[in-house]
């Protein structure tokens, strides 16, 4: 079996690891003519490490990145509404970490090269369009170099080339498949500075149409007594920018809405003045597909399942992809199925419980904690037992996470399981 992967970003490379440690050739081909380490933080659920520890990762995980102790979630005062253990600290089998994107994928990047050779993976090779064979499917792919264009035949075809795939277009026009704009804007930036809270944790403050997350990112600066911040604005944008979605701003944009934004335990401002680049990005997505699997060609990750950045889940869910088509094509390999099937089972694995992580993420997932505050308390509280009960507060926080697929008491389940079969 020969499995073609088109993108070689996360979801990507996760793919390609988890094909060749079940004995599945896999080879990729990437539009970029370098692959470097763009981007600012993100966030691995303890479901997502769990994936990557497998593939014997953990080590360079935790040298790269910060295992994160908790996540906080303020109101615009900076009053505290709910706060909550992660990770190990919560009882995860597995840690949950923050590091820097790029980092990861590097990371990756590297294991691939080691793993299936400096061959399997072609840079500069843009994927225009694919066709299905007799036995696989045929992809069209563009070199950079020379702009040629040549054929290749797999007989499994992996589309992981991102929210704006050409492959999805091909099945689904944009006429039909528009992004969807949230009425929101993003503006991101990463600075190095002295620690906040216990230089571990993660907070979001204001609401949905007002808000600011922070959390580290670099195992190396606290080594160093430093903290490298991961941070993110947000503001309600009625008309979403005319831009590449990587494009370097002006801090003036926004950063008058956070002016004020200065707490005993984080100067918002400061960070903001301190950061160097920051680039703005619209919280955007897709409707959910009725479909991606035709033929011997599947989607995964961005190109399935389009995902605003809430709850912490866009890499997770396609590292989660990653581990399931690899197990279902391992069964076809192995003769219990035959490749369609495997892909279908795929598909009726992942795209309802991407769908409905989509469709919570719209109603602002985990983060609803944040929008009722505002709505019941705009002006502030003395006790935010008095708005929102507790009870509340954890259901939220339990139904996202059983949701996600990273409820604590199944990913132990998971850990005892494994152990059990260990012995």
């Amino acid at each position: 079996m020969k499995v073609g992967i088109v993108g070689a970003g996360i979801g990507g490379l996760t793919l390609a690891l988890m094909l060749h440690q079940r004995g599945i050739a896999a080879e990729l081909w990437e539009s970029a003519s370098e692959i470097k380490p763009l981007g600012v933080g993100i966030n691995l659920l303890p479901h997502a490490s769990k994936e990557l520890t497998e593939l014997g990762l953990l080590g360079q995980l935790s040298a790269l990145g910060i295992e994160t102790s908790s996540l906080a979630y303020y109101n615009k005062f900076g009053q505290l509404i709910w706060h909550e253990p992660r990770g190990l600290r919560a009882g995860y089998p597995w840690p949950q970490f923050s590091l820097h994107r790029g980092a990861l994928q590097m990371l990756l990047l590297a294991a691939v090269h080691e793993r299936l050779g400096a061959g399997a993976l072609h840079c500069g090779e843009r994927a225009e369009s694919f066709e299905p064979t007799a036995n696989g499917a045929r992809v069209w792919l563009r070199r950079r170099a020379d702009d040629a264009q040549h054929a290749r035949e797999v007989d499994v075809l992996v589309a992981a080339d991102g929210i704006r795939s050409l492959l999805r277009s091909q099945l689904y026009p944009e006429a039909r498949d528009p992004l969807r704009y949230s009425g929101r804007v993003l503006w991101r930036g990463a600075t190095e500075c002295g620690a906040f809270a216990d230089g571990l944790s993660m907070f979001m403050a204001g609401h949905p149409d007002q808000k600011f997350v922070a959390y580290p990112i670099s195992a190396e600066a606290r080594t160093r007594g430093r903290s490298l911040v991961n941070w993110i604005a947000e503001l309600r944008v009625p008309e979403a920018p005319d831009n590449d979605w990587n494009r370097r701003v002006d801090k003036s944009v926004f950063a008058g809405a956070f002016a004020d934004w200065k707490w005993d335990w984080i100067d918002v401002p400061q960070l903001i003045e301190q950061t160097e680049d920051v680039y703005e990005f619209p919280l955007i997505d897709k409707d959910p597909l009725p479909r991606w699997t035709f033929g011997n060609f599947t989607l995964l990750g961005d190109a399935a399942h389009p995902l605003y950045p809430i709850g912490s889940n866009g890499s997770a869910q396609a590292i989660l992809d990653a581990r399931c088509l690899a197990d279902c094509l391992h069964a076809a390999r192995a003769g219990r199925a035959d490749l369609n099937y495997a892909l279908r089972e795929y598909e009726a694995e992942r795209l309802p419980k991407t769908a409905a992580i989509a469709l919570r993420n719209r109603l602002n997932g985990p983060e609803q904690v944040m929008q009722w505050a505002e709505e019941r308390a705009p002006a502030g509280f003395s006790n935010v037992d008095d708005i929102i009960p507790r009870r509340e507060l954890e259901e939220i926080s339990a139904r996202y996470k059983k949701l996600a697929g990273f409820d604590v008491e199944a990913l132990r389940a998971q850990a005892a399981a494994a152990s059990g079969l260990g012995r």
